[in-house]
């Protein structure tokens, strides 16, 4: 029996992370035998991240999200990293990610979620950046080896909204010191993913209150886990 891959998206401050994790403790507490009846036993859940779901990726997680600002009065100030060095270290984070982690947690029949995926770099690096959207549809191809989520949870939230969220939590990582155009287009780039793709990606209203997104996302999941595991689950 093969895993399967979900994943939360969203701009800043859309609430996947909390979610995600509300999501794990739900699934591990209850909600397990809830969808998935004889076989609560047999399934596992893992929470991974992108970037950041393997050794490497944490040193490119580091590169990619600090802000860069100087330290001390020794280290000189890093130069900014450019658009198309952005790109290929997410798709050197993915690469890594897709063969040391998810291809073999799925293999063993594993629920992954993940926080953030291709998704992300089509909405940040296409829409936000502006880089060539069939370029970028090429190096996730290369970079995941086909493999796609089963389960998108986009927690769809205005950007300004989202933006002022992800200041109250203190100091912005360099994706959020981005400009608020920049999180408008990435918010489209998110828009035209879920109409492209309706039958993997679902919209959740991210503005509602954390219980009552979390209540939604816990519908939805017993809706899919009935679907994917009911003929298994049957005595």
């Amino acid at each position: 029996m093969r895993g399967k891959l979900i994943v939360f998206e969203g701009v800043e401050g859309s609430g996947k992370t909390t979610q995600l994790a509300r999501s794990r403790d739900w699934l591990l507490g209850g909600g397990m035998r809830s969808c998935l009846g004889t076989l609560r036993d047999q399934i596992s859940v893992v929470v991974t991240r992108e970037p950041g779901g393997t050794a490497l990726g944490l040193g490119l997680r580091k590169l990619l999200l600090e802000d860069g600002r100087r330290q001390d009065d020794v280290t000189p100030t890093p130069a900014p990293i450019q658009d198309r060095a952005e790109l290929l270290l997410y798709a050197a984070d993915r690469a890594q990610h897709v063969e040391e982690f998810l291809k073999p947690m799925l293999a063993k029949g594993v629920i992954i979620l993940c926080d953030r995926y291709t998704d992300s770099t089509v909405a940040y690096q296409g829409y936000g950046r502006g880089l060539d959207l069939n370029l970028i549809q090429q190096l996730n191809q290369i970079a995941t080896d086909g493999l796609e989520s089963d389960l998108t949870l986009w927690l769809d939230i205005d950007a300004k909204t989202g933006l002022k969220r992800a200041q109250q939590r203190g100091a912005a990582d360099r994706m959020e010191q981005a400009d608020l155009d920049f999180h408008r287009r990435v918010q489209q780039g998110f828009t035209h993913l879920a109409s492209t793709y309706p039958q993997r990606i679902v919209r959740i209203d991210a503005s509602k209150t954390e219980e009552e997104v979390h209540l939604v996302i816990q519908k939805i999941l017993r809706q899919r886990m009935n679907e994917w595991f009911q003929k298994l689950s049957r005595p």
